[in-house]
């Protein structure tokens, strides 16, 4: 992984370098970024520059025997954790047999989501990510030898955020007192999730999100998609290019089209139309069900901005502004807000397994409700 090979982040990027050209380099880097972000990207293609044998001004110089084995997740200084599904087995080394499945996810894609490596892995739905002891106490074995050929030893945690308890406290122990040329890089998407004691031992460096220029621009260089797809693309995945990439492999985009039917129901109180759409809706996969109400508050939120005259922060695209001025005046302003936060308690649902048929329909007679209010 390079620098050059992230859309954008170029001043995060330069911070890196810099570190590296004046000799700065913090021995536990904290890479702490949104869902689907830079992050990981980032702290691979800082590995890749740090032990670099010819590093350029702005780049690793890729050719390298350090960066071809870097490029390949295959350097003998290389060193990753990342979160294994629970296994009842405490003695299986679930780590040592997904390394290569790890290896090949990344060289895939390195904007991804914890839910993209589960799935990845085929681990059961019901199998939650995590880090366990015994992977922690792992890492103080493999950094206590000498480097083989690099530079640095390199330690990537991906997920930190995932250690229990017990493997937290095992990494505070050699963050405390490192080994000597050895680098942290630990990449989180919910650094308050870590504790303190760690977020202390860390340089933390904040990981912007994806623009929607960047998102655009990755999208049209890497998976050659045509401008309007990429531009609707950048609207709906807010920044998080695993969900841009998800979104580009859809046959066909009808959030519009549902939301429009959905709000034209609710705004009839058409009782028995709602309840078929909620049959619909049960039957969607829960991601798709996540998306429609993802869709949904951003639209609401558009919305609001368009009604309280702040237009000029709309990122709505340009085909969908005029639906966002046509729908804000159906809307009562007084409901505004409570919708919102209607969809964002229905979505917190749906992510902690109630019922989507339930939600849905609870969520729509609200809704209905919400409509009939005096403007």
């Amino acid at each position: 992984m390079f620098f050059n090979d992230i859309p954008g982040l170029e001043e995060v990027k330069a911070t890196l370098r810099r570190s590296v050209q004046q000799n700065h380099v913090a021995h536990a880097l904290l890479f702490d970024g949104a869902m689907g972000g830079g992050g990981l990207g980032l702290a691979l293609a800082f590995a890749t520059y740090v032990n670099c044998e010819n590093r350029q001004e702005k780049d690793a110089c890729g050719v390298c025997a350090s960066c071809v084995k870097m490029n390949k997740l295959a350097h003998p200084d290389l060193h990753s954790i990342f979160p294994l599904p629970r296994s009842p087995k405490e003695n299986e080394d679930l780590m040592g047999e997904l390394t290569p499945r790890w290896r090949e996810f990344i060289q895939e894609r390195p904007f991804r989501t914890l839910q993209d490596w589960l799935g990845f892995i085929q681990a059961t739905q019901n199998q939650q990510g995590i880090i366990p002891i015994k992977e922690a106490r792992a890492i103080i074995g493999k950094l206590s030898l000498k480097a083989f050929e690099a530079e640095y030893k390199i330690m990537l945690v991906w997920q930190p955020e995932l250690l229990n308890l017990p493997a937290a406290n095992a990494l505070l122990k050699i963050l405390e007192e490192p080994p000597a040329k050895t680098l942290f890089l630990l990449v989180t998407e919910q650094s308050d999730r870590l504790i303190t004691t760690i977020l202390s031992r860390t340089q933390r460096l904040a990981v912007p999100a994806f623009s929607d220029a960047d998102v655009r621009n990755y999208l049209q260089e890497v998976h050659h998609a045509d401008e309007n797809r990429a531009k609707q693309i950048a609207y709906l995945c807010d920044g998080n290019l695993a969900e841009a990439h998800r979104l580009l492999l859809e046959t066909a985009d009808d959030r519009t089209a549902w939301f429009t039917e959905w709000m034209r129901h609710c705004y009839r109180q058409d009782l028995i139309q709602l309840v078929k759409l909620a049959d619909t809706f049960d039957s969607l996969p829960k991601d798709r069900q996540k998306g429609l109400f993802d869709y949904s508050l951003r639209l609401y939120r558009d919305i609001l901005l368009w009604t309280q005259g702040a237009g000029e922060l709309l990122r709505v695209p340009d085909e969908e502004l005029t639906f966002v001025q046509n729908f804000s005046k159906a809307v009562p302003p007084d409901s505004l807000e409570s919708m919102i936060g209607e969809i964002n308690e229905a979505y917190y649902h749906i992510e902690r397994n109630v019922r989507a048929k339930m939600v849905f329909l609870d969520l729509s007679l609200t809704m209905a409700r919400l409509f009939q209010r005096p403007s």
